[in-house]
């Protein structure tokens, strides 16, 4: 309908263009209307001119719109362009295409940003980057594990950890990985996935690495646990009968010794001997697993708010003899007065006191022993508490294994304090991590 008004139009006005060329080529050769002549060559002159400028009118209307679509710019109005009926359906038909295509663009735009929510909030972390190593994406969750703020080029990833910038370069697409890093202090462990995008001829790599410190060493505890229940039933099974014999027989042989010659008056008291060990022993062995099945039948904490300064007063009385008697300098740093937490009050301060108690063994034989326990909300707004000490250090060996159930470092320890500490934490759903650095310093933390 457009097209037809607009060539309605061209004949037209080229009819009445045709009309005055022969009115004037009349004019010019029947008469001497001079005047009259020169009116109507200017008058075909207009003609002309309105003609071009009718034509040029759709020609800039449409590379308008051209335009419009090329630079994605459809705030234009097409509407209110005057040039009679025959523009009317044009610019309606130029306004319901950009209508369209703002229709189209702010669909697009929100499903960026709604892809961009997600990724943004999902709880695996994404780093995308080109080959050149800028980075594209990262998220929120890959910021919050890696303890990074941004992260303009993967390769700033070597300031961190460059075991990690390695496994991720070695990293084949639809290839797992896991690496251990440690990030502030925390050794975490990371599951990488890596594959690769192609938009538009640019080569993208995108890495996804999920922190799953917290899983595995659930894992590692439950299998722990299932391990020493089988220990200690079948240990206990095997004591109860030992101790119970060993009872009797003593029993036994008193009357009988009372009608023993002399010479097996001291070959009874051997006898008599090894029974009283076995028996003593026995009932040590018992109560050594009984330690033990702390670790699979924890209470349930009750969950109360304290304050971690009234906490620290209590403990400190406590350990006070200790600290005393190893010459210590105990120091407490809390960073507010009213800090709080909302836990088991004497789950927690059985904690408190096994750190402590376990910095103060590692002090022995310091010259300037010196104890700092600290309290304070952490970056990511989590109450913490910290257990520093001068003392020598944990050896890089023996640092991984420390929390693991039947491993100790101490001569008379039992290896189950540390373990027994972590569990209780992780009933808190916070954790209970070291660091330490040989000969110089050992920090226990405590994260709720």
């Amino acid at each position: 309908m457009v097209f037809r008004h607009f060539r309605i139009q061209i004949i037209s006005r080229v009819l009445i263009l045709c009309v005055t060329i022969l009115a004037i080529a009349w004019l010019l050769s029947a008469t001497e209307k001079y005047v009259t002549t020169g009116m109507v060559i200017l008058l075909f002159i207009l003609q002309v001119i309105f003609l071009i400028r009718f034509v040029e009118k759709t020609n800039r209307t449409m590379a308008q719109f051209l335009q419009a679509i090329e630079y994605d710019d459809f705030t234009q109005s097409f509407g209110n362009v005057s040039g009679g009926k025959s523009f009317d359906e044009l610019n309606q038909a130029f306004v319901k295409v950009s209508a369209n295509f703002r229709e189209v663009r702010m669909g697009r735009e929100e499903n960026f940003r709604y892809l961009q929510t997600v990724v943004q909030h999902v709880g695996v972390g994404m780093v995308a980057f080109q080959e050149s190593g800028e980075v594209e994406l990262f998220n929120s969750t890959a910021k919050k594990t890696l303890q990074l703020a941004s992260l303009k080029n993967i390769n700033d990833l070597e300031a961190i950890s460059p075991e990690l910038l390695e496994r991720i370069g070695s990293l084949k697409p639809g290839e797992r990985d896991l690496v251990r890093v440690t990030i502030d202090n925390n050794l975490v462990q990371l599951s990488l996935l890596m594959t690769i995008l192609m938009m538009r001829n640019r080569k993208i790599t995108l890495v996804s690495f999920q922190n799953i410190s917290t899983e595995l060493n659930e894992k590692e505890m439950q299998a722990w646990q299932n391990l020493i229940r089988v220990f200690t039933h079948e240990i206990k099974n095997s004591l109860t009968p030992i101790s119970s014999l060993a009872g009797t027989i003593e029993t036994l042989l008193l009357p009988v010794s009372s009608r023993l010659k002399e010479q097996d008056i001291e070959r009874m008291a051997d006898i008599s001997e090894a029974l009283m060990t076995i028996k003593s022993r026995s009932e040590g062995l018992h109560e050594f697993i009984n330690a033990y099945r702390d670790l699979t039948n924890l209470p349930q904490p009750v969950f109360e708010s304290f304050k971690v300064t009234s906490m620290f007063e209590r403990v400190g009385q406590l350990v006070k003899d200790q600290i005393q008697s190893g010459g210590v300098n105990y120091c407490v740093d809390i960073s507010n007065q009213t800090l709080s937490v909302t836990a088991d009050s004497q789950m927690i301060e059985q904690v408190l006191i096994n750190l402590i108690l376990n910095s103060i063994q590692a002090l022995d034989g310091c010259e300037k022993p010196k104890l700092t326990v600290c309290g304070f909300v952490d970056d990511q707004n989590r109450v913490t508490i910290t257990v520093e000490d001068n003392g020598p250090g944990i050896a890089n060996t023996a640092i991984d294994k420390i929390f693991v159930p039947f491993f100790t470092t101490k001569k008379n320890g039992s290896g189950i304090g540390l373990s027994l500490s972590r569990q209780i934490m992780r009933l808190h759903k916070g954790e209970l991590t070291v660091s330490s650095e040989p000969d110089k310093s050992t920090i226990l933390t405590m994260r709720f």
